[in-house]
C-alpha cells in the first residue's frame, strides 16, 4: 500500500459522505479535520502498525474504510496528534477535530471510542510525564558514556515511579468497569515493568475474551513472556564465576532464601543501596539468609575494587561481559539496580525491593 494512499474500494470513489457503501463486513470512519494548517495526510495505525493513509480532501474531510469482521482498535494520527478509536464492522464512524484545540475531539456512533475519550486526560497526562522524562534523559545524556547513561536511567525511573504507578491505578479501575476493547486498550499503554503483576492479572481475566483480534492476541503472547520471571515462577539457572575464577551456580544455593542483586561497580544507585544490603546481610545471614551478587562490570579491577570497598562479604559472581551478557535476557534487565528474592527453591518471592521495603519483606519472610 502506497504511503498516502487514497482511501480503496468502491466507497472511496462515490465521495467522502456517510449515507452510502454502509457495510456488515467493513469498518470505516470519516469526518472533518478543522483548521489543519500545514497537515494534508490522516493516517491509521494498529498497534504500532501503518495501515493506510488519505489525503484531507475538499471541505477538509477524510475517510477510511478496510474490510473486517470484527472490532479493530486503530490510532487516527493527524500531524502530531493521536487518537484512539475502536470500529466496528457495519457501523460508520465520525470523527472530527480542531487543530487549533487538538486536545478536545468528537466521535459519533461508537460507544467503544466514547469510553477512550473519557480517559483521555489521564492518557495525555501521563503521556506528558513520559515524554518530559525521555527530553531530560536524551538532553542530560548527550556526552555521557554507558554507564553514566544507565545510571541516568535508574535515578529518573525512581524519581517518576509515584507518577506511572498512579496511572497503572487509574487504567486497571478503568478496565474493571470497561469489561470490552476499550478496558484492553488502556491495559495495553502499561509499561511491563511498572505493572507486571496487574497486566498478569489482566491477561488472565481475557484469557478467553477476543479469541479472533490479532492485537489482543499479540497482547497475551507478551504477557506470558513475563510470566516466566513473575512471583512464583522459578528463577533461571545463573553460572558465572568468583573473583578468584571459581564457577558458581545459583542453583548452588538451593535450602536458603537468596537476594539476587544485580548490580555493577559503576552504578550509583547501586552502590548507594550497598550499604543497606551490608546491614540486612549481618543482621539476616544467621537466618538461612545469603546474598548473591551478580556484578554487569566488565573491568575485573573495577568489580574487585568495588566489593572490597563497599564490604561485600558474600558470594560474588560476574560473566564480565556487562549489558552483553546472557543474564540480560534471561533476567530481562533493562536498568540496575535490579534484584530478585527467592525462597529456599530457588522460587521468586519478590522484586526489585529495597531500602525499607527489603527489610520488612525479610522481617516477615524469615524464619528466627
Amino acid at each position: 500500500m502506497k504511503k498516502f494512499a487514497i482511501p480503496f474500494g468502491i466507497c472511496s470513489l462515490i465521495g467522502l459522505g456517510f449515507s452510502s457503501c454502509s457495510n456488515a463486513d467493513s469498518i470505516q470512519v470519516g469526518g472533518v479535520i478543522h483548521n489543519p494548517g500545514n497537515v494534508k495526510v490522516v493516517s491509521f495505525y494498529e498497534g504500532e502498525t501503518k495501515l493506510d493513509s488519505t489525503f484531507i480532501a475538499d471541505g477538509n474531510r477524510f475517510k477510511f474504510e478496510r474490510p473486517a469482521t470484527q472490532e479493530r482498535l486503530l490510532t487516527i494520527a493527524v500531524g502530531k496528534n493521536r487518537y484512539p478509536v475502536i470500529l466496528e464492522p457495519g457501523k460508520e464512524v465520525e470523527f472530527n477535530v480542531d487543530l487549533q484545540q487538538p486536545e478536545t475531539y468528537e466521535v459519533k456512533n461508537s460507544e467503544l471510542s466514547t469510553k477512550l475519550q473519557s480517559f483521555a486526560p489521564k492518557k495525555a497526562r501521563i503521556d506528558f510525564v513520559r515524554d518530559s522524562l525521555q527530553q531530560q534523559f536524551t538532553k542530560a545524556t548527550t556526552d555521557m558514556d554507558a554507564n553514566g547513561i544507565q545510571n541516568l536511567r535508574s535515578q529518573m525511573l525512581m524519581e517518576f515511579a509515584p507518577f506511572f504507578k498512579h496511572y497503572v491505578k487509574e487504567a486497571v479501575d478503568f478496565s474493571n468497569a470497561n469489561a470490552d476493547l476499550s478496558g484492553f486498550y488502556i491495559m495495553s499503554t502499561l509499561d511491563p515493568e511498572m505493572a507486571e503483576p496487574e497486566l498478569i492479572a489482566y491477561a488472565d481475566k481475557i484469557k478467553d475474551e477476543f479469541p479472533n483480534n490479532r492485537f489482543v492476541t499479540e497482547f497475551k503472547t507478551e504477557v506470558d513472556k513475563l510470566r516466566k520471571l513473575a512471583v512464583g515462577q522459578k528463577a533461571p539457572e545463573i553460572t558465572a564465576y568468583t573473583p578468584d575464577n571459581k564457577t558458581v551456580k545459583l542453583s548452588d544455593f538451593k535450602g536458603k532464601v537468596v537476594l539476587v542483586d544485580f548490580w555493577a561497580s559503576w552504578c550509583m544507585p547501586c552502590r548507594e543501596e550497598n550499604p543497606n544490603i551490608v546491614r540486612l546481610y549481618n543482621a539476616n545471614k544467621d537466618k538461612n539468609f545469603t546474598v548473591l551478587g551478580v556484578s554487569l562490570d566488565n573491568n575485573p579491577g573495577s568489580w574487585m575494587r568495588a566489593i572490597q570497598d563497599d564490604k561485600l562479604t558474600w558470594t560474588n559472581i560476574s560473566d564480565l561481559q556487562a549489558w552483553s551478557s546472557p543474564l540480560i535476557i534471561d533476567y530481562s534487565i533493562k536498568g540496575i539496580p535490579a534484584s530478585y528474592l527467592l525462597d529456599e527453591n530457588g522460587v521468586i518471592l519478590a522484586k526489585n525491593l529495597r531500602g525499607k521495603q527489603l527489610e520488612d519483606f525479610l522481617t516477615k519472610t524469615l524464619k528466627n
